[in-house]
């Protein structure tokens, strides 16, 4: 039995499904697991075997599936009972200009013609419906023939199904595995989907362990966030945890991998946030997504929302070039990060303990931030460059998959990677563990490398292989850059 056979016969079926030819597709169906079950007595790995059973399982499904299909088609084909005779041809439909009839109906839709009849309904589960001769069905829609918009009992949905969670009104809908869903009556449905889409994380899967050296920014992280989901009895009054946390620094120091980190040990979930997914277009749709963005965080508390370059969206205000726009996200942020230390003191869980919602922003320019904005992210950490200890375990994660030789010291690479940036260090070992394999393919045409052995390509790094990365690859952060972050976090900075 051949493989490509079945394969063919396959595709074929599915094409034929796809056209609507559904008799035809159910043919090829019934013959390509006819010709599996065949293949599968001469199959004796279990591998093998299971794998098969795999996909003849699947295809079995999709097989039901247009089978399905198939006999509902066939059911509106079949003659549908009259109400007033045995045969559908006789029906004749009632006068619209009766006398009788106060009211002027309209037509009915095709559909209501071929109505299935009572056992069709029966075979559907369905209740079977009286039918009224004289007075034609009246047809249900969830749009008002005016303007389109949804009805406000589609609007609101049923009040006994859900109860209103916050403020925001949303509610707690519980659906495969028991999982909240944020219920958008109340908002723009789009905007909410969008939100949903693109910036909720549920695991974000980084550890602190992923995070090389920053023992400093790490310990006051975990005391501004972690602890007080562990100890929120107190975490109270006076040490009531921070509204929000800034955290600045050079660019590629680990800002963004610190927040994924403080999201996963707090099991939270996580909102990451950019610049563009709270602006719009539309004159003030921007202002919503940033209400809609904290209504679901405080939804979904304990949340983390991580604005990842707060800076371009709340740069300081007055300036001549601000757009008013521009503006009035800027004030409706301010007014969301005031409010949610209130909202969420009175959305507690289940056990009794407060859910919290913490605001976390990160900045390669603190100095652009307003001034307003600076005072509610209470707690400003800087994030520096990773010091000696720090350069050294970064170079043991990037090269924790990559062979190197016996002659690589990495105290020494960490050493002259002194003034690196996180990020400029993993491009350091990207370049280096490159260096085999760029000196294995030198002056080789595409087919010869591609008959290379893996082996033959994945040589140990050398030593040499490192000061040579290190001669192509230069810092991203200056001297200059430097003294002005410690400068402003000498007068503004609260470690």
């Amino acid at each position: 039995m051949s493989v490509d056979e079945i394969c063919e016969n396959t595709k074929m079926g599915r094409e034929f499904a796809i056209l609507g030819n559904y008799e035809t597709s159910m043919v090829y169906y019934q013959g390509v697991l006819q010709q599996i079950q065949k293949l599968m007595t001469t199959v004796h790995e279990p591998e093998k075997k299971h794998l098969w059973q795999t996909v003849r399982q699947e295809l079995a499904q999709e097989y039901e599936h247009v089978k399905d299909i198939n006999l509902t088609l066939n059911s509106f084909k079949q003659p549908t009972s009259s109400p007033r005779g045995s045969s559908g041809d006789n029906y004749q439909s009632p006068s619209y200009d009766d006398p009788r009839d106060k009211d002027v109906w309209p037509p009915p839709t095709p559909l209501e013609h071929n109505r299935p009849s009572p056992v069709q309904r029966q075979a559907r589960k369905e209740p079977p419906r009286r039918s009224e001769p004289s007075r034609p069905a009246q047809r249900v829609s969830s749009r008002d023939q005016r303007g389109g918009r949804p009805s406000n009992s589609d609007r609101r949905g049923d009040p006994k199904k859900g109860k209103d969670k916050g403020k925001g009104g949303g509610k707690d809908k519980k659906g495969d595995g028991d999982e909240k869903k944020f219920d958008s009556a109340g908002f723009d449905k789009d905007l909410v989907e969008n939100l949903e889409r693109d910036i909720i994380q549920r695991n974000p899967s980084v550890r602190w362990t992923d995070i090389a050296g920053l023992p400093e920014a790490k310990r006051l992280l975990e005391e501004a966030v972690v602890l007080p989901m562990y100890m929120p009895d107190f975490f109270k009054g006076i040490r009531r945890p921070w509204k929000g946390v800034l955290m600045v620094g050079p660019p590629g120091t680990g800002k963004t991998m610190l927040a994924k980190a403080v999201a996963t040990e707090c099991g939270t979930t996580f909102f990451n946030v950019s610049s563009a997914s709270l602006t719009s277009k539309y004159h003030g749709e921007s202002e919503k997504l940033v209400r809609i963005l904290f209504e679901m965080a405080r939804f979904y508390a304990p949340s983390t929302i991580f604005i990842d370059e707060i800076d371009s969206i709340c740069s300081k205000r007055g300036g001549s070039s601000e757009h008013e726009a521009s503006r009035r996200i800027k004030s409706e942020l301010l007014v969301q990060m005031d409010g949610v230390s209130e909202a969420v003191s009175d959305n507690a869980g289940e056990d009794g303990s407060p859910k919290s919602v913490m605001v976390l922003a990160a900045t390669n320019f603190p100095w652009d931030i307003d001034e307003a904005l600076r005072r509610r992210l209470e707690k400003r950490i800087y994030i520096p460059l990773p010091e000696q200890e720090g350069r050294e375990a970064l170079l043991k994660i990037n090269l924790k998959e990559v062979p190197f030789a016996d002659d690589v010291d990495l105290s020494i690479i960490a050493e002259k990677l002194e003034g690196y940036s996180g990020a400029d260090i993993t491009n350091v070992c990207r370049d280096a563990s490159m260096m085999a394999m760029r000196r294995r393919i030198q002056g080789l045409r595409p087919e010869e490398i591609r008959n290379i052995p893996e082996s033959e390509l994945n040589l140990p790094t050398t030593m040499a292989d490192f000061i040579e990365a290190l001669k192509k690859v230069s810092k991203s952060v200056g001297k200059d850059d430097l003294e002005k972050y410690k400068k402003w976090m000498e007068e503004f900075g609260a470690n």
